[in-house]
């Protein structure tokens, strides 16, 4: 397995006195730059924070690699937008899925019901996060892979725009200027609060709010706090609401109009509702349909949180389908294809059976992924041949893909979280790059990468998030 150099010297790396100095430096640093978390104990309290888990050095990361990641976000907005646009498509794409995977399917249910009534705003508002990984399989290549991408409730936007000033500290007190330097600016918040500025501005209320659809747990309310706050300085009023608030407070007028405690709502932004425990009751459901309904922006509508699904992405790869949404433009469809791993399907049939005999055959070069976002839920190796074996000959083996495992090389660097020891970890990054746009009935009114996030987990952890406790916040050092 080929290793990255760490963009710092061993004698750094190596000097245990040095790197304990430099850890208390940047917890302090974290702090001061906003980094920030409530802690597990009291999730919904800000009497008490923490910083949130970040690496003690940026990583490195290959210059080629992560340009290519920004450049091609664009076109992965237009596609996203494009799939949930066509009814037909997504009918066809997740039409074994819904059969099996009762999520999905009630999502899906939700949209047939849209697509009955009618769309009651011509306003779409996209805010996504594509997440990629750096295949190395040799020293010689290294291509970029998408591992998902994220269409609903896509976070660190916020953290990731106060990390680099930490980062840029550190290096400057171990004596690495140069590298210092070489840390890249970073904004995803004033890129996701431009767009929901625009749609609210295109709703054309005043005193109409943009909602946060928030979780019954928010440790991670400051990464919406940076959103909400470059709202603000706009003068664009935000207020929180769960679930349940807005069932015992929300209703549409007769035009359609979302009001929640008595405020009419321009823009619902879903940092919830991404996976079934969201879903608490029956009533999350009717808010979420009553949302949909609604005449608000909804960030995502439920076409473009289906066009985020698993079974989406694998249907993506197969031959010609890319150029149903880009006719006439090969570079995009070349461009957007070259990041795709390869993607099986389960469906019933003699192609879901062979990629079943391969699963089952070679485990370890696979991954299997149920509908699923939030990460912690992918299984690996033997855990393939164990739940593929139970499910094999019924179609609940089609509630699940099955896509190439993506190998990248590890990098050895510090991981600093509250009460883990200090130690020296081999780590794997992943690359998110942030996408926002805004389209009003055929006209795209914005189209824009706004940023990127660096995650690292140490190489023991398959898989799970910065949220879920797994990976910790980083920067890109271009090498």
């Amino acid at each position: 397995m080929p290793k990255m150099a760490s963009s710092i010297p061993d004698e750094v790396m190596m000097n245990a006195a040095l790197i304990k100095e430099l850890a208390d430096v940047a917890k302090d640093e974290a702090l001061l730059q906003g980094v920030l978390m409530r802690t597990k104990e009291t999730p919904n309290s800000s009497e008490l924070v923490t910083y949130a888990p970040f690496t003690l050095f940026p990583s490195p990361v290959l210059k080629p690699v992560f340009h290519q990641a920004l450049a091609v976000q664009t076109h992965f907005n237009t596609m996203v937008d494009k799939i949930s646009q066509d009814t037909d498509f997504l009918q066809e794409a997740l039409a074994s899925t819904i059969e099996v995977d009762d999520f999905t399917a009630r999502l899906f249910k939700i949209h047939q019901q849209i697509l009955k009534e009618g769309r009651s705003q011509s306003i779409v508002l996209g805010l996504n996060r594509s997440d990629y990984m750096l295949d190395q399989k040799d020293e010689k290549t290294s291509s970029l892979k998408q591992i998902e991408i994220n269409t609903i409730a896509a976070s660190f936007g916020g953290l990731s725009s106060r990390t680099p000033d930490v980062h840029r500290h550190i290096l400057k007190v171990s004596g690495r200027l140069e590298e210092s330097r070489r840390v890249l600016a970073n904004n995803p918040a004033a890129g996701l609060a431009r767009a929901l500025a625009k749609a609210w501005e295109l709703y054309g209320s005043e005193r109409a709010v943009v909602l946060f659809l928030v979780e019954e747990v928010q440790r991670n309310i400051f990464d919406h706090r940076y959103i909400e706050s470059e709202l603000w300085k706009r003068n664009i009023p935000s207020v929180r609401k769960r679930f349940d608030e807005v069932y015992q407070t929300g209703s549409l007028d007769p035009d359609k109009r979302l009001f929640v405690d008595g405020k009419e709502v321009a823009v619902v932004y879903f940092r919830n509702g991404y996976m079934p425990q969201n879903y608490i009751n029956e009533q999350c459901w009717d808010v979420r349909l009553m949302m949909e309904r609604s005449r608000a922006v909804k960030c995502p509508d439920i076409s473009t949180h289906l066009a985020g699904t698993k079974k989406v992405q694998q249907v993506l790869t197969r031959p010609g389908v890319l150029e149903r949404f880009f006719p006439e433009r090969p570079e995009v469809v070349q461009q957007i294809r070259a990041t795709f791993a390869g993607l099986y399907t389960l469906d019933m049939g003699p192609e879901g059976d062979n990629t079943v005999a391969m699963a089952l055959a070679e485990p370890d070069r696979f991954v299997l992924k149920p509908q699923r976002e939030g990460g912690g839920n992918n299984i690996y190796g033997s855990e393939i041949i164990r739940v593929l074996g139970a499910v094999k000959g019924s179609t609940e083996r089609t509630a699940y893909i099955l896509m190439d495992k993506i190998n990248p090389a590890p990098v050895q660097n510090y991981l600093l979280r509250r009460d883990a020891p200090l130690v020296i970890s081999n780590c794997l990054s992943e690359l998110g790059v942030f996408g926002a746009y805004v389209r009003q009935g055929e006209h795209m009114v914005m189209n824009e990468c706004v940023g990127h996030l660096l995650r690292t987990k140490s190489s023991e952890h398959a898989d799970g998030g910065v949220a879920a406790g797994v990976a910790v916040l980083d920067n890109p050092l271009l090498v």
